[in-house]
């Protein structure tokens, strides 16, 4: 009989927010596949120890463990690993155990060494069989060390991959402190300098600068030019002549100028004090940064990225190259390990040899797009400067139609601002499509919207209601009274119907012959051409942070929960906060229910609270059965637990759409509404009058389509997307959540290229 494969999972370096789901997924992976799980205590020096610092691992090892911070294998910085004498014990100790495949979490210095070992593994074997310290038949039997890397680094400082474990944790923490602080320096219109971790990478600082609709960034990538403390004064003195009561500054701790010399948040505090006479107020976040409850985002990827690791180590032919699995537009991408080092490494030298071009290009396009909007969104329109924009002076309307959404607010301020420095006039409809067919249109300004970025709700109003056929002469009398040029419509199904309406009418309507483009914002995530909708992120976080509580409140019981969430015909909600809260069962309308079903998964929740479970975990759709209601299932559960377990229903209900946006969310809403913007550029300028729907794919990152051809791209019945590209992940969650459920086909990675 062939020996099991044994498989090794270590965190090295700093911790980061979703490394424990990572180890989480690598354990259940390797057991449900047949392999045995090795938990690497302390990082390499835990490896070079041996003894009880490497453990074998079973199924309650990770049990628990999702929503933690930090990594419950603990990490460490080893010098010793950096010497070949360190290497060789490490190799010993691991193969006395029958370890030759190591899943890595870390930064690119933990990634860069773990690389170096498996290249000197042959080499080292050799010396430990000559030493005597293992035997040739070991050596013979563990030729090569097998290596895949997670990169696990709050900075998102690695080249090729849209994010790392940790980061989206990390910049919710900053967006928090901002919007804490915004609060009380508006109350006082006092001036606060935010200094915020990245020494080398300045992706948290940007992003929350963005996201957090701050006034001025510093960040390594960029270094300002000489006299950026007159610009930076500048910037805030029109700011505040422009009705912003408070200002807010962020500083990458890695800031520096063009002559090397650090910036720090002292530094650009006497600054502002001795050249403009501003009482600054600093806050340093520290290590707040990297602690604490990691996202949903940082759970459900880390779990998807853990299993895949396990994929890749068990079928991992002689020969393979270590690499690293990354994050390509929501997927998993393989990510060549010595060159993405390499090309990391690379941006500190671009900064250093002054090519800051080069370093931001390296970040990928997204870095260097925030960091142009940023500037954009910052800069008060100022009557000295004359728009170079074709369409300068067009009256561009904002809509929101559908159900709210978290980020119609950050979309809405995006499109604003951006508009007034395309050199349009922006309007804004109160209400909705009824709103427009009252005539409630208003011209809206820089300082109204100043406030927007993070606020909950629609200012503006948001309606589910469509127009009808009758109601289309009144709208067309709106959009003429009110002299509206282009029309960008945020929202939901509704909207894009809606506009769809209008488009189709365009030969019986003159008025609607103008420029529409709709951007997507709906928690349901069933928007054709856009995989992720404005507001998703913020409803799943929304929904892990209340099934986080029903599991708390579990504590002293054996008890099963229903859970219901939102979403209608698309389980997308249901679906990844299912993975990220480890629910053992999710429940989906794309997927189908039968009786059998539910009698199967009754009489597996019955064997596992006999096997010592106190609780299990059920995700819901709310449309995913029209007879087997969540009442349904929780009755059904519970006459067949006989007793063994009692069963709650919970309905999470519209929490899912309250409560501030994500960093995601406001980063989507800015990103989509600045592409938005410039297909509006297009058509003023061609003098066309055509309608899109825009979105964020796989292939092309922001892209567009003709909104007459949007029907072709959904199923109209159950309004989503005929092709949805999470359902790939279905199974997953399972996997690693419930011992026994099915395994998932094998996940496809894509080797996509930076």
């Amino acid at each position: 009989m062939a020996e099991k494969i044994k498989i090794g999972v270590l965190t090295s370096g700093g911790d980061a927010p979703g490394m424990n789901a990572a180890v989480r997924a690598v354990i259940r992976g390797a057991l449900v596949n047949g392999a045995d799980p090795y938990a690497i205590y302390e990082g390499w020096q835990g490896a070079i120890d041996g003894g009880d610092r490497v453990k074998k691992m079973e199924w309650s090892d990770a049990s628990a463990i999702i929503d933690k911070g930090g990594t419950i294998i603990g990490t460490a910085r080893s010098d010793d690993f950096r010497e070949r004498w360190g290497m060789k014990k490490a190799a010993a100790n691991l193969l006395s155990h029958g370890i030759d495949r190591v899943v890595v979490i870390g930064g690119d210095g933990s990634l860069a060494g773990a690389d170096e070992f498996r290249r000197e593994w042959p080499s080292m074997l050799e010396e430990l069989v000559s030493e005597g310290e293992i035997e040739q038949k070991t050596a013979d039997a563990h030729p090569e060390l097998f290596l895949v890397g997670l990169a696990g680094s709050i900075d998102n400082d690695l080249v090729g991959t849209d994010t790392t474990i940790g980061a989206d944790t990390a910049l919710a923490r900053i967006l928090t402190a901002i919007d804490q602080i915004s609060s009380t320096a508006a109350s006082h219109q006092r001036t606060f300098i935010l200094e915020v971790m990245g020494r080398r990478c300045g992706y948290l600082a940007l992003m929350s600068a963005m996201a957090g609709g701050c006034d001025y960034v510093l960040i390594p990538e960029m270094p300002p030019a000489e006299g950026w403390e007159e610009e930076m004064i500048s910037k805030l003195e029109a700011g505040r002549e422009a009705g912003r009561r408070e200002s807010i500054i962020i500083v990458a701790e890695g800031a520096q100028d063009r002559d090397g010399n650090p910036i720090d948040s002292r530094r650009v505090s006497e600054a502002l004090k001795e050249k403009a006479g501003i009482e600054a107020r600093i806050t340093i976040l520290g290590h707040v940064q990297r602690g604490g409850t990691p996202t949903a985002f940082d759970r459900w990827m880390s779990t998807i990225l853990g299993y895949s690791a396990v994929q890749e180590l068990l079928t991992a032919e002689p020969g393979t190259e270590g690499h690293i699995l990354g994050v390509r537009r929501n997927r998993v991408a393989r990510l060549p390990l010595v060159e993405t080092i390499v090309k990391t490494r690379a941006v500190a030298t671009a900064i250093k040899e002054g090519r800051y071009e080069d370093a931001v290009e390296a970040r990928g396009h997204g870095f260097g797009l925030t960091l142009k909007i940023t500037d954009t969104m910052t800069r008060p329109p100022s009557k000295d400067v004359t728009p170079d924009d074709k369409g300068a002076g067009k009256r561009v309307a904002i809509l929101h139609a559908g159900g709210l959404a978290p980020g119609m607010n950050t979309a809405a301020r995006a499109a604003v601002r951006l508009g007034l420095a395309h050199g349009y006039q922006m309007l804004g409809v109160e209400g909705g499509f009824p709103g427009l067919i009252a005539g409630n249109v208003r011209e809206l300004s820089w300082r109204e919207v100043d406030s927007w970025a993070g606020e909950s709700g629609a200012n503006l109003g948001t309606q589910r209601t469509l127009p009808s056929v009758e109601h289309l002469y009144s709208i067309g009398r709106a959009i003429e009274n009110n002299n509206i040029d282009g029309l960008l419509v945020i929202g939901g199904f509704t909207a894009y119907l809606g506009a769809h309406m209008l488009v189709k009418e365009r030969e019986r309507f003159q008025a609607f012959r103008i420029p529409i483009v709709c951007v997507p914002a709906s928690i349901d995530n069933n928007l054709p051409g856009a995989e992720l909708s404005i507001g998703t992120d913020t409803a799943i976080n929304n929904i892990v942070w209340a099934l986080d509580h029903i599991k708390a409140s579990a504590a002293a019981s054996r008890r099963c929960f229903v859970t219901e969430t939102m979403g209608r015909y698309c389980g997308y909600l249901a679906q990844m906060s299912g993975i990220a809260s480890g629910a053992e069962l999710v429940y989906l309308h794309e997927t189908g229910m039968t009786l059998e079903q539910v009698l199967e998964d009754a009489h597996r929740m019955r064997d596992a609270f006999e096997g010592g479970r106190d609780l299990f975990l059920v995700v819901r759709n709310e449309e995913a059965n029209a007879q087997y209601s969540s009442d349904f299932l929780a009755r059904a559960f519970e006459e067949e637990g006989g007793g063994l377990f009692d069963v709650r229903l919970n309905n999470i209900g519209h929490i899912q759409q309250g409560g501030v946006p994500t960093a995601y969310d406001r980063l989507l809403a800015t990103r989509l509404t600045d592409y938005a913007l410039s297909i509006l550029d297009e058509q003023f300028e061609t003098s066309r009058h055509k309608a899109f729907y825009v979105g964020r794919t796989t292939e092309g990152g922001l892209t567009s389509a003709p909104l007459e051809h949007m029907m072709d791209e959904v199923d109209p019945t159950f309004r989503r997307p005929l092709e949805q590209w999470w359902m790939r992940y279905r199974g997953v969650g399972a996997a690693v959540s419930l011992k026994g459920a099915p395994l998932p086909p094998p996940l496809e990675l894509t080797d996509r290229e930076p």
